[in-house]
């Protein structure tokens, strides 16, 4: 595994990981042929079968092998993750943040190698498992590694205290600024409100000066009819007694006029006669009857 850049520790990780799948592949293997051998010996115990029978056995053996492939897929899946699990909280406790390549894991050249590997080495270094299996002294350079990483953790956490020294200043400058924000507002809502009111009083004020204006025509109007009818009643006054004159002058002309007609005159010659009876017989009543 010289080519992967691995060290032997790391080597050795993965020889531990590809000998556990390899014995589960060996018992998933083992289950499937167990499958065709409880086949062979269940069913197929007769000479000739039909079609139906056939189609039959294999739709069966199909569906038992597909089950235990598949189980052992998502058995690999989740024995994956449990793995990536390890690794990176192994990387979190020195704050490290591993990534992966998806596209890698169907790269032909590097899974020949991998396969190349389990058929020569992994078989020669059984032996060297075996021999570092065995317990070591921690290398003498691996408290420089730490100290090294104790000093970037150090470095990282003032980083991260001024960071958040930092975001705190930025906090209260945007509270701040969203208070002059708010002040603002409720300043600009008070003004577009008296501008509002401001408008509204200049429309009422229009609107009662076009009523004052359309008053003052109205009033001039009517002063304009009183005069007109003022004047009319003082010619109707003047035509009124005019014609009251001629009628006067008419009825004294149509009276002298009738007095001057014959029939007139013997009108009042029989009116003066009647009185003049009259009066004598007032004088005989008074003469035969003085008491009454």
């Amino acid at each position: 595994m010289a080519e992967f850049g691995f060290n032997e520790h790391h080597q050795n990780e993965i020889i531990n990981y590809m000998r556990f799948a390899r014995s589960k592949r060996v018992l998933r293997l083992k289950t499937i042929d167990s499958c065709f051998e409880e086949l062979k010996d269940s069913r197929l115990v007769e000479e000739t079968f039909t079609v139906d029978e056939v189609k039959e056995m294999l739709d069966e053996l199909q569906a038992v092998v597909r089950g235990e492939v598949e189980m052992e897929l998502i058995n690999t899946a989740h024995t994956n993750v449990l793995l990536l699990r390890q690794l990176f909280s192994q990387a979190e406790k020195f704050y490290l943040r591993l990534q992966s390549d998806i596209s890698e894991l169907e790269n032909r050249e590097l899974l020949e190698q991998v396969a190349e590997f389990e058929k020569t080495d992994f078989k020669t270094t059984d032996k060297i498992n075996k021999e570092t299996s065995k317990p070591k002294l921690a290398p003498l350079n691996e408290s420089g590694v730490s100290e090294l990483l104790n000093k970037e953790i150090v470095r990282l956490q003032q980083e991260n205290d001024k960071l958040r020294a930092r975001l705190r200043t930025l906090e209260s400058q945007a509270m701040s600024a969203l208070d002059e924000k708010s002040r603002a507002e409720r300043a600009l809502k008070d003004l577009q409100r008296v501008q509002g009111e401001q408008q509204e009083i200049n429309s009422l004020e229009d609107t009662v000066a076009a009523l004052r204006e359309d008053y003052e025509r109205s009033l001039s109007a009517n002063v304009a009819t009183q005069k007109d009818l003022q004047d009319n009643l003082i010619s109707s006054k003047h035509e009124l007694l005019r014609v009251q004159e001629q009628l006067a002058l008419a009825e004294k002309e149509l009276d002298k006029k009738f007095q001057q007609t014959a029939a007139y005159r013997n009108m009042k010659e029989i009116l003066t006669k009647k009185n003049e009876q009259i009066k004598e017989i007032r004088k005989r009543l008074q003469r035969y009857e003085p008491n009454e």
